[in-house]
């Protein structure tokens, strides 16, 4: 008996919202070197790709009693392995979710909806700023 179902038969139930297990999914996926970011689908055959305040977007997640099914939309850095991007952020949302949640993650699909080119720190004008005041 895992401690979840301790707490759910003697204090009460825990119900833990899709939401929260997509946020952990989520911040566990960006996490793994070769994820440039999470993507909100294909718009006219772009991969629209979201910036770190949605999290959860990208993230599809069917959280059961004791079991969570994740689905997760990603974009990847060129240059990166695809196959070792993927099993990399399928173990590290497992690992979170599972540790976090109590939940047992029987699925973590992958969905690699682009592959961006562009190194986002060069982009971010706030970091160099950031950068050049270092110096």
């Amino acid at each position: 008996m895992s401690d979840l179902d301790k707490n759910t038969s003697e204090y009460g139930q825990i119900k833990i919202a899709d939401e929260v297990v997509g946020i952990i999914a989520g911040i566990a996926a960006t996490e793994v070197d070769g994820v440039a970011g999470m993507s909100g689908g294909i718009a006219g055959g772009i991969a629209e790709m979201l910036g770190r305040k949605n999290l959860s977007k990208g993230v599809k997640v069917e959280v059961g009693e004791r079991e969570a099914a994740i689905d997760l939309y990603i974009v990847v850095e060129y240059g990166a392995k695809i196959p070792e991007v993927a099993w990399g952020i399928q173990e590290n949302v497992k690992n979170a979710v599972e540790t976090m949640t109590g939940l047992n993650v029987v699925e973590v699909n992958i969905h690699v909806q682009g592959v961006s080119f562009e190194k986002e720190k060069k982009d971010n004008p706030e970091e160099e700023n950031e950068q050049q005041k270092v110096k």
